[in-house]
């Protein structure tokens, strides 16, 4: 059996602002796992982004990155949930929002990109904004959480049939509780 790498970034959710959550693994365990620990492994999560700021990242924008990946689960949970939207969430976005200006500027080089950011906020700014497109949108459809209570990660799932968030650990766990509880003739919680 191959171990997990529990401190390896995923990038599997769907979207960049989805991928921001699984900066911390097991968010709703007694023992969170933080991946995003120092400015140092932000700066490598935004390269892997395609949004590496031309002034590398420092505690503060550890901080706002961390704030607004918790800014964002909440109000995704809340629309995987169908439930309105939690007033103080939608005030702090709304107010990240208003602070940061990135305008689209493209590069045309090997590929049609996007100028990089300037700076972390910018970088942010980006994935809130595409946060902020899905959760608006129709697309806000297509979005599910994983079931395990330690998880709830929110993915995109077009189709409507994954039942767990991408990681193989949630799946597993998930289908070992099931199967006990069908050996025992329980009905498994989902």
């Amino acid at each position: 059996m191959v171990k997990e790498n529990m401190l390896a970034f995923r990038f599997d959710c769907g979207a960049v602002w989805l991928n921001l959550f699984a900066t911390q693994g097991r968010a709703f365990s007694a023992n969170p796992v933080e991946r995003l620990a120092t400015p140092r492994r932000l700066a490598e999560w935004l390269e892997c982004c395609e949004l590496s700021p031309a002034r590398p990242p420092d505690q503060d924008d550890l901080r706002k990155a961390c704030q607004l990946r918790e800014t964002l689960r909440v109000l995704a949970l809340a629309t995987v949930d169908e439930q309105p939207p939690p007033a103080g969430a939608v005030e702090d976005l709304s107010a990240f929002l208003t602070g940061h200006n990135d305008p689209v500027r493209l590069v045309a080089d090997d590929r049609l990109r996007r100028e990089r950011p300037a700076t972390v906020g910018d970088a942010l700014d980006r994935i809130a904004r595409q946060a902020v497109d899905h959760l608006t949108g129709a697309d806000r459809l297509a979005l599910k959480s994983c079931p395990e209570h330690d998880c709830r990660g929110v993915f995109i799932d077009p189709p409507g049939r994954r039942r767990w968030c991408p990681s193989p650990a949630c799946a597993s766990r998930g289908r070992v509780r099931a199967l006990r509880a069908r050996r025992s003739g329980q009905v498994p919680r989902r």
